[in-house]
């Protein structure tokens, strides 16, 4: 099966567009016969989940975001709550999605037609679906609970994009505030500087040192604009194409772990992360072991990855996880106790859920205590640079008002 776009005249004669999803071009232009419809233009827009655009439109297509992801889980829990049988219910869905992600819908639809299983369809998109969502929902199909996976599964979606935009706009926060000052005082030597320079220029006075600094600097950067640009440029892109490279990557997340406050966000991102994580996959029958090899790829920092493969490889042969996690010295007393108690007790899976609310809502408060603390430093540091820059420019003025008025 396929989804077609069409373009057709209904018996009114009115111009309609839409999708149907039809095995062939000549299936779907006999459909559209039986609904009484005249085509103008049909087109293939997607077979067996791979989307036939122009690169042009590919380059600007929707791409599937994290509010369709929860949009579309949060629907299928409840029509599978409500009685819906699931092939029926994605049949619904797809009317209800747009862009790639109704695609993929219809692609899961034809998956299940062919007797496999709605993990196997996910499993095809790797890029919108990770890893631990198809496992859930795989052990969710197996316990014959996969609504109840798929609830728990956006409560984990909606809280994981929460962490992080209030981790990123913790950290990212003072970068925008210094781009900022950065502007203004581009501004004020490119287009202030000049006009006042003209005024000292025409008066043989000498300047004081922090006037000068200031007139060399507009000078500078006025003169040499197109070389500092392009410096910029080359310096951004040579830094994205060593990012984006393994010895990058490692060398970034290894200086992460040594800037006193990012070192923070980081460690406890990867403790709710990993606590999270496992937590769920353990209390939906996942076993021990596929679910640490599910938890270590969840992990952003690359560094932490290979202390937390390194425990993962003793605690799959001795079975013993909260001593191995101790010894990777990442997580703090608390958290190994509250492990530890769950692992003596059988209840690992609802103590670690307890750690990863316990840290995310220690981080929650530490951000939202950053940004108010944050806003009012920027604000000194803007006052003094913009300080510097009038008190260097008012400073001759009132020398020369004054040899004026003698």
């Amino acid at each position: 099966m396929a989804l077609y776009s069409y373009q057709a005249y209904n018996k009114e004669g009115k111009k309609v567009t839409g999708t149907l999803d039809a095995g062939s071009l000549p299936s779907a232009r006999e459909m559209l016969a039986k609904m009484s419809m005249y085509p103008i233009k049909i087109e293939l827009v997607t077979e067996q989940g791979t989307v036939k655009k122009s690169w042009w439109a590919t380059l600007f297509s929707r791409r599937v975001s994290i509010k369709d992801k929860i949009f579309f889980t949060k629907q299928l829990s409840v029509l599978l709550k409500a009685g819906v049988p699931l092939l029926q219910a994605l049949d619904l869905l797809v009317d209800q999605n747009e862009g790639r992600l109704k695609s993929i819908t219809i692609d899961l639809k034809d998956t299940i037609k062919e007797g496999k299983s709605l993990a196997d369809g996910l499993a095809k998109y790797p890029k919108v679906f990770d890893n631990i969502y198809i496992q859930l929902v795989r052990a969710g199909e197996a316990s014959g609970k996969l609504e109840t996976i798929l609830d728990r599964l956006v409560i984990f979606l909606q809280t994981r994009d929460e962490l992080r935009k209030k981790v990123r706009g913790a950290l990212s926060y003072p970068l925008i505030q210094l781009i900022i000052v950065a502007l203004v005082v581009i501004v004020l030597l490119t287009f202030v500087v000049p006009q006042i320079t003209e005024i000292f220029e025409s008066q043989a006075t000498r300047l004081p040192l922090t006037t000068t600094i200031l007139i060399t600097m507009s000078d500078f950067l006025i003169n040499h604009y197109l070389i500092l640009i392009m410096i910029l440029v080359a310096i951004v892109s040579l830094y994205l194409y060593w990012s984006s490279t393994q010895v990058g990557r490692r060398t970034i997340d290894k200086i992460k772990l040594k800037i006193p406050l990012v070192k923070y966000f980081v460690k406890m991102s990867t403790i709710v992360q990993f606590s999270r994580t496992l937590g769920m996959l353990l209390e939906s029958g996942v076993n021990l072991s596929e679910a640490l090899n599910i938890v270590t790829k969840v992990v952003d920092n690359k560094i932490l990855v290979d202390v937390l493969n390194e425990a993962k490889e003793n605690i799959i042969k001795q079975g013993k996880i909260s001593q191995y996690l101790k010894q990777t010295g990442l997580f703090p007393p608390l958290a190994i106790y509250l492990i530890n108690t769950g692992e003596q007790s059988g209840h690992l899976d609802t103590m670690l859920l307890t750690v990863a609310e316990i840290y995310e809502k220690e981080l929650s408060e530490l951000s939202d205590s950053l940004s108010s603390k944050i806003g009012p430093i920027m604000l000194v540091v803007m006052a003094f640079v913009v300080g510097f820059v009038i008190f260097a420019i008012a400073t001759p003025l009132m020398q020369l008002t004054q040899v004026v008025a003698k």
